[in-house]
């Protein structure tokens, strides 16, 4: 049951939530540049060495290229106008050695470009994901897992093109430019002015083309997401898919969304490519004018074919980085709003605070209280309405009542999944928020009708209750909780694969590996919401058994809906409307003849008692 839809309390943590919302819609800093200096400053300092070494390589091929043009002016000079046949045996020798180095520098900087780029992935996937982790609960109420996929992959690869981007625009881009540059200037610095006059011009064009980038990742990104959402609610929900023949509907979300990032890649596409016509313009008449400029001057005699050639080898050499350099402010953007959605899910204070120092809860006996406590998911929406009730140490104290009542939210605020907004929850005398998170968590075992089992195999799901645990202790667990017969008649055993969400066992005994996992944990408080609620008769029997071993001598609170699963209860509480309305055992509540009684008598069907 739930109380109401989990969404968190924007009062006691704005913080998480907010910075992940309106997914796809990303607002970028007036100035990429803040974004790119944090780049580096977080990432790229970490990795210095390797790309100070990317960089040398990337200097030897700027350096052989730029050699290469250079030795075009011999290669006519001296074979073609001068017929000298010892030169082409020094200067055929010279460009296989220069081209080898070449090839040896481009592989090397490629492959530490590539290594760097995968460790840097690794630690921002890393990075975000410690991010969720450290968050509370009510985080997750609004953000699907498919959009949280999509941003932390999208995000992580973003950040590595940036960075990559930088490094070969600025290494190999830049420096093959620059040592062109030296080429041309070297061997005619009015030809060089001529031929680079027209650089500025392509660079104030593509400076339009970025504001359309950044309006147009962020759909390619929405539509991601919406792919990876669509993909998991099938493949998870494929009971229900086939059973309701819900296949054209499917269909046709996935289509939606993939149809949504094929539009928007295109529309990337040709806005990142439509500088290409008019670099490619600009190139040409920059080679026009070149060639009308040196073909005078080579008639006239002021120069010799081979600086001509030398010169013209340089020019279309420096052709491709020039139109990489132009484009990069277009490419830079596109990659940065994906690391801008990174950003928002890292920069998210953690949800769940536990300070240095605070002291470890001592559970001595396990008494529960809540000391009129008022809670709310939503801001002037109370759940809990000045709540007070106690479950008595090593008993069972079971909660009723209408859905909505507010009866999953009291066994949520016990392990401080969300603070609560006035009043406090004292175990054993400390109030909780007041001890630190991990004892918290370690004093209660939690089962849920909701069983939620790992991808994995028996015994490991089992093990999640206690790490360390040894199989003897994973075995007898599994026998106390009646689940240790059905898992040995597996061929594998505990070797088991259960199957993505444990879809390869039933209900039942999915529901009884999670009480061997509680049993496991040994923990003093044990809170049960409906565990047994999706059962039949028989798994519920066999579960009913399993628990009961798991109250045993335990602090238990216990949501249900079936009444007769609590009726030896040692205090039953009816919850209503955020309150304990009434309160004791099974047969005081029935000669009350009160909330209680009626709930009985509609289960049960008994006139009398409704009477």
């Amino acid at each position: 049951m739930h109380a109401t839809s989990p969404t968190p309390p924007q009062s006691a943590n704005p913080a998480p939530g907010k910075p992940v919302a309106n997914a796809g819609k990303p607002k970028l800093d007036a100035s990429s540049w803040p974004l790119i200096r944090r780049l580096l400053l977080d990432q790229g300092r970490q990795h210095v060495r390797g790309y100070l070494v990317a960089l040398a390589l990337m200097g030897v091929v700027a350096a052989m290229t730029a050699l290469a043009a250079w030795l075009m002016r011999d290669v006519i000079n001296r074979i073609f106008v001068e017929a000298n046949y010892a030169a082409i045996w020094w200067l055929s020798g010279a460009v296989i050695v220069i081209f080898v180095v070449k090839g040896f520098a481009s592989w090397g900087h490629a492959v530490m470009l590539a290594h760097i780029g995968n460790r840097i992935i690794a630690e921002t996937q890393t990075r975000a994901f410690d991010r969720l982790l450290s968050q509370g609960v009510g985080f997750f109420a609004d953000l699907t897992s498919g959009e949280l996929v999509g941003r932390i992959q999208k995000g992580a690869t973003s950040t590595r093109d940036v960075l990559n981007l930088l490094a070969t625009s600025i290494g190999r881009d830049t420096l093959t430019l620059v040592a062109l540059i030296v080429v041309m200037v070297v061997q005619d610095p009015a030809m060089s002015l001529i031929a680079l006059v027209l650089m500025p011009i392509a660079a104030f064009v593509v400076k339009g083309f970025v504001k359309r980038v950044k309006k147009v990742v962020p759909r390619e990104i929405a539509g991601t997401v919406g792919v990876v959402s669509a993909l998991q609610e099938t493949v998870q929900g494929i009971r229900v898919v086939k059973s309701f023949r819900l296949e054209p509907l499917m269909r046709q979300r996935m289509v939606h969304h993939v149809h949504e990032v094929e539009e928007a890649a295109n529309r990337i596409a040709n806005v990142a490519s439509r500088p290409v016509p008019l670099s490619d313009t600009l190139g040409g008449i920059a080679v026009a004018l070149v060639i009308m400029y040196a073909g005078h001057s080579v008639i006239k005699g002021g120069q010799t074919p081979g600086e001509f050639f030398s010169f013209i080898t340089a020019l279309l050499l420096a052709y491709e980085p020039a139109r990489r350099l132009a484009k990069l402010n277009v490419d830079l953007s596109a990659a940065l709003v994906g690391t801008k959605l990174l950003f928002d899910i890292i920069d998210v204070a953690p949800g769940e605070s536990d300070p240095p120092g605070r002291p470890a809860l001592e559970v001595k006996g396990g008494r529960i209280e809540f000391d009129n406590v008022t809670f709310g998911y939503r801001p002037d929406e109370p759940v809990l309405r000045g709540l007070s009730m106690v479950a008595e140490p090593g008993r069972t104290t079971a909660l009723v009542g209408p859905s909505g009542s507010g009866k999953t939210t009291i066994v949520n605020l016990v392990q401080r999944f969300w603070p609560v907004d006035a009043g406090r929850i004292v175990i054993d005398g400390q109030d909780i928020a007041a001890v630190s998170l991990g004892s918290l968590r370690d004093a209660c075992a939690f089962v849920s009708q909701d069983t939620f089992l790992f991808a994995g195999t028996v015994g490991e799901n089992i093990a999640f209750g206690r790490r360390g645990a040894s199989q003897a202790e994973i075995e007898a667990a599994a026998k106390a909780a009646h689940a240790h017969d059905f898992i040995t008649g597996f061929p594998k055993g505990y070797d088991t694969q259960v199957g993505e969400l444990g879809t390869q066992l039933s209900g039942g005994q999915r529901q009884r590996i999670a009480i061997a996992r509680a049993i496991l944990k040994d923990a003093p408080i044990i809170l049960l919401d409906e565990a047994t609620a999706a059962l039949d008769s028989e798994s519920e029997r066999e579960v009913q058994r399993a628990l009961e071993g798991l109250m045993r001598g335990r602090t238990t609170l216990v949501i249900a809906h079936r009444l007769q699963t609590i009726v030896s209860a040692d205090r039953i509480c009816v919850v209503e409307a955020g309150r304990v309305a009434e309160a004791g055992r099974h047969a005081e509540l029935l000669a009350a003849k009160g909330k209680y009684a009626h709930l009985y008598a509609i289960q049960f069907r008994d006139p009398q008692t409704l009477s």
